[in-house]
């Protein structure tokens, strides 16, 4: 009995250290995954989440891009360009939820899945579209602007894996900002518009650029 106590006694210390040095491993991981300025999960967050949440086949793929950020930046200061971006990020986590994820894929660039539960996610995205668009802060008004967004259906495109959607709802997003729509939908049915060009810096160009449908 004293040798095992003797035993506890040398080793209690060392397995509390450990125990300790997991838990800030943890939060150090954690924190990793979280972007600094909006609290958002990171690229690498995000893709963990999003891709166990495609599993399901009500899944919807959201790309959200803030419009005329740069001239925000340019006109207003980086305050208020960070403002911004923390407003919109703090909307699109009100919107998704616990169920769904969001995301900061860099600069201002959001993505979000969502589980469209009761088949009105293009009214929803409608509204937030909306709400995007409000003043970042209330004791500045004219600091505001629009935010495009892209959605896909992630059961539109069986198979496709969350690069390839992203890819898609990107489209959407472009189309939508190109025309001051707002929304736009990436799917197979009714033909709105295609998409001819992609934006600066982008990816190239592809043969099977998706058909793009109006949210409505």
């Amino acid at each position: 009995m004293n040798t095992l106590a003797t035993i506890l006694a040398a080793t209690g210390p060392l397995a509390a250290g450990w125990s300790g040095h997991v838990l800030w491993l943890r939060r150090r991981l954690r924190t990793a995954r979280r972007d600094p300025l909006t609290g958002l999960r990171t690229r690498e967050g995000f893709t963990r989440r999003a891709a166990a949440l495609l599993r399901d086949d009500r899944a919807v793929v959201v790309l959200a891009d803030v419009d005329h950020f740069k001239q925000i930046n340019d006109r207003h200061g980086h305050a208020a360009g960070d403002a911004l971006l923390k407003a919109t990020a703090d909307r699109l986590a009100h919107y998704v939820g616990p169920n769904g994820v969001a995301g900061r894929l860099g600069g201002d660039e959001f993505a979000a899945v969502v589980l469209d539960t009761n088949g009105t996610v293009a009214d929803l995205l409608a509204v937030l579209h909306g709400v995007l668009a409000r003043p970042a802060d209330k004791a500045n008004p004219h600091v505001a602007t629009t935010v495009s967004l892209g959605w896909v259906r992630a059961a539109d495109f069986p198979g496709e894996d969350l690069s390839a959607l992203l890819g898609r709802a990107d489209e959407a997003m472009y189309a939508a900002k190109q025309a001051r729509a707002g929304v736009r939908r990436a799917g197979l049915k009714r033909l709105f518009a295609t998409v001819a060009g992609r934006r600066s810096g982008r990816r190239g160009a592809r043969t099977d650029a998706p058909a793009i449908l109006a949210a409505v």
